[in-house]
């Protein structure tokens, strides 16, 4: 009980709601298919927890995917080559990455309002390059990406998972994984150390914005175009994913496993409300809902359930 966060659970039970109620649910291709939909979530939600777990935040992550998506596409719609227009698109989040960890490290503006500041600047650069309108024809080399099945498994199921284990081994096997959590929870050690804890603080950043360059690749191959606000929003799902998934914005502790079943999560909520034909309204408010109810399992249930099975 002490390892499972408050998510495992829901997510256990949502599975045998939606499975006794949504006819279709239970199959193995709609199994493939939360895992496509989750793909690009878990992309953001991966760095998010590191930005979290350095007690920060990152709001721009949605419309720098789109700006990243925007530019991409309207590379491979000039020709250019999907290498080049990939590193293009990986170096526009990059780039916004850096300015989130220059503003938040090195003039201390509090992460909120730095990257609630990029977020508006890459909105508003995508909406005036394309007048609000999709980036189409981008070729058939993304889509043929995208949709391809390196031993029968999706391509973007293939990349989340190869995502998350280099995050893994990053996490738990390098000085970087570990110089992450003591930023967030002891950071003056650090600086005593000898550390550069500043650099490496940039660095988390600089890694978010680059996945969110990767997300975009994604994203744009599924819909075979790119536009403005296609990921707007998805920001807010990735903090909701990390949270639930037990990291906390303090003391710098967090989990890339319970990252995961807070995306996984998500993703068998949006497809069985879609299975159940729910309205797209109450979808959205039941991310809140689904936060909400995690966190109480988490600090209110099991503490209580800990007690009980002590004193019996």
């Amino acid at each position: 009980m002490r390892s499972i966060p408050g998510i495992g659970y829901l997510l256990v039970a949502l599975m045998v709601v939606f499975a006794a109620f949504g006819s279709g649910f239970a199959t193995v291709a709609n199994g493939l298919n939360i895992g496509v939909q989750s793909s690009v979530l878990l992309l953001l939600a991966l760095p998010m927890t590191l930005v979290i777990m350095s007690e920060g935040l990152d709001l721009s992550m949605g419309a720098v995917v789109s700006l990243a998506g925007v530019v991409l596409a309207t590379l491979l719609m000039n020709g250019r080559s999907l290498p080049s227009a990939s590193a293009a698109a990986i170096g526009v989040g990059a780039a916004f990455g850096l300015a989130n960890g220059v503003l938040v490290v090195g003039l201390g503006i509090p992460p909120f309002v730095a990257t609630l500041g990029t977020l508006g600047i890459a909105q508003g650069l995508a909406l005036v390059a394309t007048g609000g309108q999709s980036v189409v024809g981008v070729g058939d080399a993304l889509p043929a990406l995208y949709e391809s099945r390196p031993l029968g498994v999706p391509f973007s199921i293939v990349i989340a998972v190869a995502a998350f284990f280099v995050f893994r081994f990053t996490f738990r096997q390098t000085r970087f994984g570990g110089y992450v959590a003591a930023i967030g929870g002891n950071r003056e050690s650090l600086v005593l150390a000898g550390v550069n804890a500043n650099r490496y603080h940039v660095g988390i950043y600089v890694l978010a914005g680059v996945m969110a360059g990767v997300a975009a690749l994604l994203l744009t191959g599924r819909m075979s175009s790119g536009h403005p606000t296609a990921a707007i929003g998805m920001e807010f799902d990735a903090i909701a994913a990390v949270i639930v998934g037990g990291t906390s914005f303090e003391r710098g502790k967090g989990s890339l496993g319970g990252t995961v079943i807070g995306v996984v999560t998500i993703g068998v909520l949006k497809n069985g409300l879609n299975v159940l034909e729910v309205p797209s309204s109450l979808q959205v408010a039941s991310i809140g809902v689904l936060t909400i109810v995690a966190l109480v399992i988490e600090s209110v249930l099991q503490p209580a359930a800990r007690r009980l099975w002590r004193s019996a």
